[in-house]
């Protein structure tokens, strides 16, 4: 087994999105597998549906998946764009000090 390296943040994130989406096809693809043979006879259902609904917790939890990873890039790039603390601080000296040499 080959190590990995240079991985950056980006393929983490790509692999992480192309593994999510690759589980949810494949639950979804099972999960309509499901249905259908259910629709087959009382006895498929009841053996079935404990499957389905393992399936669409699959699916939930790849939903959970993509929010946080989408959170976590929201996150990154406010703070890539956004202004810091001391930023923040030094633009309301600064504003002050307009306003004081304004008269206000």
């Amino acid at each position: 087994m080959g190590k990995r390296r240079n991985i950056t943040l980006e393929d983490y994130i790509e692999e992480t999105t192309t593994n999510i989406r690759e589980d949810r096809a494949i639950a979804k693809s099972l999960l309509m597998e499901a249905i259908s043979d259910m629709k087959l006879t009382d006895s498929a259902r009841r053996e079935l549906g404990p499957i389905a609904a393992k399936y669409v917790e699959n699916l939930q939890r790849s939903n959970e998946q993509l929010v946080k990873l989408t959170a976590l890039l929201q996150k990154q790039r406010s703070q890539q764009f956004g202004l810091s603390a001391d930023d923040k601080e030094q633009l309301y000296d600064l504003l002050n000090e307009d306003q004081e040499d304004d008269g206000g």
